[in-house]
């Protein structure tokens, strides 16, 4: 196997002003602020980018209406405004989410809830009341204030709650709906924010390639495909490893205790009673442990999510029978007369949060900041990230490009608040889509520019351009074809073929990998990537056995399943 060109590029020219490590999406922020500012920029990730702690969000930008009761005001504060921010500029990936929350009591909590502030601590999980959720929402309408960007809240009462949810449990005696915003496609978002920190300068994104040691020359990179090594020269180190910054700190010669994440898994379930449920919104509430849950449509299936376990980043995060069983519990006490089953689970993620170190404090009040700690790397000053999420991811990369340029004695040249991000650059509006659909991807049918408009949004010009440069073949109907997969491996750094599968497509979100669908995927990615039948045979093996035993999807057993519902309604 040959060294990928790009790579060479990099290992023929090892001196840069800056080297991040970790591809999810802070230190992809990161990488593209400070391209934007005409850094020389180097970012290696060990997997595809945002593979990690990134890919296994609950697919939210919202301002954690819940870190009030932490205490966390500047990051709600930060977070609402980074949300109204995101739909703004990111609009082809971030839009508008009615969350409603099923109220039990009117007083509940209302003791506890001190407690809860003062000393992160509870011994005995106590719903929140009406009045402590109205409270909080009233406060966190005042921090939403921007433009109306989203709606107020409101509050309904049993008969009203119950007209617009008829399966709720009739236990539930009000019900409060607030907006946030829902993450569509997260990989493909931070897709795009490396893609422009690429397009803005000297700057460079390298998946598959991991950061294995490091002296006073600089740090030792691998590449994952070859096993060919280049030490590269910083000025400054930037560790944005996620949940693995000490691993990565460790590996560099500079031991460090800074991490305590908590694992997180979520189940996706093809189930269009309980999709019709949820009346279009999602619904967020407490489980009788004191966890915070969600049930929430999403691309015709039902997310449901999520746990949160102290977890070793040293071991792979999957989803647990134990949690599987947890979740449907969690159905079941909001809409008991759905049922759900195994059977109808296409999807299974989890991953490990990148939360600090947090001893015995319940996971649940771990602060979801984030903050910078600097040490000394190999030859360079090394800034350490610990924490940071999704919705805030813009905002974090912004404070610590700010903390690199002073130590670069450089100045900042431009802002990122304001800059579209990807395809979100002149996207239009909903009523305007089919009407740029006809005027910008003449040639597609309707239902195919809807795809590729959601998929990369204005770049979707770029695409079809690509497509109609050789014979296409659709693989999955409209969503799916060979050209395209060939775009992901020429365009968009696809390297392996469950980058396609798990990333730069929804494919296996959905529960639509089928045996034909893999086939074909993987043969139009071996014509575009130049694989002989040695490396056909060991991509298809890698492929699968990371299917099933992280995300629990077999692709025979899908055609089955889509198999035995075809005939289910003849």
């Amino acid at each position: 196997m040959t060294v990928r060109p790009e790579v060479r590029e990099v290992f023929e020219r090892p001196d840069y002003d800056v080297v991040i490590i970790g591809g999810g999406i802070n230190g992809l922020a990161t990488f593209r602020d400070l391209a934007m500012q005409g850094v020389r920029v180097l970012l290696v990730e060990r997997n595809d980018f945002a593979s990690g702690a990134s890919a296994a969000s609950s697919h939210m930008i919202h301002g954690g209406i819940r870190y009030l009761e932490n205490g966390e005001f500047r990051l709600v504060r930060e977070s609402v405004r980074e949300r109204n921010g995101l739909l703004r500029i990111a609009p082809h990936h971030v839009v508008p989410l009615a969350t409603t929350i099923p109220i039990q009591g009117v007083l509940s909590g209302i003791l506890a809830a001190p407690l809860r502030f003062l000393t992160h601590k509870q011994r005995t999980p106590k719903a929140r009341g009406a009045v402590l959720i109205k409270i909080g929402l009233t406060i966190y309408d005042l921090f939403s204030r921007d433009g109306g960007s989203v709606p107020r809240h409101r509050f309904r009462g049993r008969r009203a709650s119950r007209r617009e949810l008829p399966e709720l449990a009739p236990d539930f005696r009000f019900t409060a709906t607030y907006y946030d915003a829902s993450l569509r496609d997260p990989e493909r978002l931070a897709l795009d924010v490396a893609l422009d920190g690429e397009a803005a300068g000297d700057a460079t994104a390298l998946n598959y390639v991991e950061a294995v040691g490091g002296d006073q020359n600089g740090v030792m990179v691998r590449d994952v495909l070859t096993g060919t090594e280049q030490t590269i020269t910083a000025r400054v180190i930037v560790n944005a490893s996620g949940p693995w910054t000490d691993l990565t700190a460790r590996a560099l010669g500079q031991p460090s205790t800074l991490m305590g994440g908590t694992k997180g898994s979520h189940i996706v379930l093809d189930n269009p009673e309980l999709l019709a449920a949820t009346g279009g919104r999602e619904i967020f509430f407490e489980h009788q442990d004191g966890r915070i849950v969600l049930v929430y449509p999403l691309k015709g299936r039902v997310l449901v999510g999520t746990t949160d376990l102290d977890a070793d980043p040293g071991e792979p995060a999957v989803c647990t029978e134990e949690e599987v069983d947890y979740f449907f519990e969690l159905v079941a006490q909001v809409f008991p007369d759905v049922t759900v089953d195994r059977s109808q689970i296409v999807y299974r993620f989890s991953g490990i949060r990148p939360l600090p170190r947090h001893d015995d404090m319940v996971p649940g009040f771990v602060s979801r900041d984030y903050r910078v700690v600097d040490t000394q790397g190999p030859g360079a000053p090394m800034l350490n990230l610990v924490g940071g999420k999704w919705t805030t991811f813009r905002a974090l990369g912004e404070q610590l490009t700010d903390r690199v340029l002073a130590l670069l004695q450089s100045e900042r040249r431009v802002s990122t608040e304001d800059l579209p991000i990807g395809g979100g650059r002149g996207y239009p509006l909903p009523d305007a889509k089919d009407a740029w659909i006809r005027s910008e991807l003449g040639g597609v049918s309707r239902e195919r520019g809807r795809v590729l408009l959601e998929r990369y949004g204005t770049k979707a010009r770029d695409v079809v351009n690509f497509l109609a440069l050789a014979h296409d073949e659709p693989i999955l109907g409209d969503r799916l074809s060979s050209r395209e997969v060939a775009y992901f491996v020429e365009q968009e750094k696809a390297t392996r073929l469950n980058d396609v599968l798990l990333r730069r497509t929804d494919v296996t979100y959905t529960g639509d990998l089928t045996d034909d669908v893999f086939e074909h995927t993987l043969g139009a990615f071996a014509d575009a990537a130049g694989w002989d039948a040695a490396r056909i045979e060991e991509e298809r093996s890698r492929s699968l056995a990371e299917l099933r035993v992280a995300h629990g999807v077999a692709p025979r057993a899908v055609a089955e399943r889509a198999g035995q519902r075809r005939r289910a309604s003849r």
